[in-house]
């Protein structure tokens, strides 16, 4: 009987640590939800803003506005941000410091002020087939998947998601 009981403490502790997802609590104000680090709004640019810088720099730290265009749906370790303002059609791909937080599923079309680096890298196919699982297409969408890209990145250390 004893150790039945070691035995589901044990499972129930490994359950607890493997499902760590936030250490933060999220905190919700007038700006909207919190997650990862507390962060402000102060000097916020638009997307379509970090794009132009983009062109003339490799890095850029910011506090981005941006729109969800999609997110993980397997857990929400990453999202793809849209210019909410239509002043570029390109898409950046966020992910979260220390892979320290992650973002509700169901936000595609809410917008989010992000803090963090803007920077550009090439995605291999097996990354961009990965993610593209991870954001549910079929099988043929992502067996069409065939070439790496250089597309624009961001490693977010803190997120509010606008209400």
């Amino acid at each position: 009987m004893r150790l039945i009981h070691l035995t589901f403490l044990i499972i129930v502790m490994m359950i607890s640590v493997s499902c760590k997802n936030n250490d933060k609590p999220i905190i919700t104000d007038e700006k909207g939800q919190h997650f990862g680090e507390m962060i402000s709004d102060v000097g916020v640019i638009s997307f379509s803003e970090l794009v132009t810088k983009m062109d003339q720099f490799d890095e850029v730290e910011a506090v981005v506005i941006g729109n969800v265009g999609s997110v993980c749906q397997a857990k929400g370790c990453w999202m793809n941000i849209v210019d909410s303002d239509g002043g570029t059609s390109e898409e950046m791909f966020v992910k979260f410091k220390d892979y320290g937080f992650f973002m509700p599923l169901d936000i595609a079309g809410k917008d989010v002020i992000m803090r963090g680096k803007a920077y550009k890298e090439e995605t291999s196919v097996d990354e961009l087939r990965h993610y593209a699982e991870d954001e549910g297409k079929s099988a043929e969408e992502v067996a069409a998947i065939t070439e790496s890209i250089i597309e624009l990145k961001f490693m977010a250390d803190g997120v509010i998601l606008r209400p």
